[in-house]
């Protein structure tokens, strides 16, 4: 497991996102509401820069003319054409076969540390 120091945490408050680039993968790291998340930054649907959207939560039919929201702050929305994906899991909320790559990240002192695989 490679480790790489991305961000100082207090570059990196809730609420802020940064886009880093490690052994030319481009990578989203999210804070939302004091977690973190990181992702690979390209939506499969046209290789738009999925971490650039708007993080949001899941919105559901209650019935008759009632939209609900679910999951506050779960879902990111690509920012080309809306398509969404879940911050914890990478899957897609429409199709069970699309997901996104997440990586492992978190805080170690003040820094914002991000692991991946030795490839």
């Amino acid at each position: 497991m490679q480790k790489h120091r991305v961000a100082k945490t207090a570059d990196l408050p809730p609420g802020e996102r940064e886009i880093v680039t490690v052994n030319k993968r481009e990578i989203g790291i999210l804070n939302v509401d004091g977690t973190l998340y990181a992702l690979r930054n390209v939506c499969p649907h046209r290789l738009g820069p999925l971490c650039k959207g708007r993080v949001r939560p899941l919105v559901v039919w209650e019935g008759e003319t009632n939209i609900g929201h679910e999951r506050e702050n779960e879902i990111i929305k690509c920012p080309w054409h809306n398509w969404e994906f879940d911050l914890k899991t990478g899957k897609s909320i429409t199709d069970d076969s699309l997901r996104v790559r997440t990586y492992r990240v978190e805080t170690e002192g003040e820094d914002v540390v991000l692991y991946l695989n030795g490839r």
